[in-house]
């Protein structure tokens, strides 16, 4: 029978050694935190989004969100503009210097996480592990306990 307390373990401590990694030569690199390079990718596959929609992908606090966005805003990544369906929020969407950097970013990532993951495991099991992990996530995204942005206000 599988220990899943040591599986919770594993899951957490490769997650944070990986990401440390990650973030490490993204900032070095590119000067782009791993943080920001997510939530790029994010608008660029999503278009133009709300800083809700951000905070739900990201499973942190709008508040926490917002600080983000106005980082990447900052550094000319982002930019927000009025949403025309809902005058309380904005658009959140990826400018030229935006696409530019994420671009630039994704074949670092990519190779530390072939180096990291794409290596370590035969294709079929890494393949296995991909679908496992996104049932578990689909399902954690499902229940309203893991759901963090109603914590805080926009």
């Amino acid at each position: 029978m599988t220990d899943l307390t040591a599986l919770f373990t594993d899951l957490v401590r490769l997650e944070t050694r990986l990401y440390n990694v990650l973030d490490a030569r993204l900032k070095a690199e590119h000067d782009l935190p791993l943080g920001q390079f997510e939530f790029l990718r994010f608008i660029a596959s999503h278009g133009a989004t709300r800083v809700f929609d951000l905070a739900r992908e990201m499973a942190i606090t709008v508040g926490a969100t917002s600080k983000a966005v106005d980082r990447l805003e900052s550094a000319g990544r982002v930019r927000r503009t009025a949403n025309p369906d809902d005058r309380r929020s904005s658009l959140v969407e990826l400018t030229a210097a935006g696409e530019q950097a994420l671009a630039a970013a994704e074949p670092t990532v990519e190779a530390e996480l072939r180096t990291w993951v794409g290596s370590a495991l035969p294709a079929p099991v890494l393949e296995q592990l991909a679908t496992s992990l996104s049932m578990l996530r689909q399902r954690a995204e499902l229940d309203p306990r893991t759901d963090r942005h109603h914590s805080t206000t926009a």
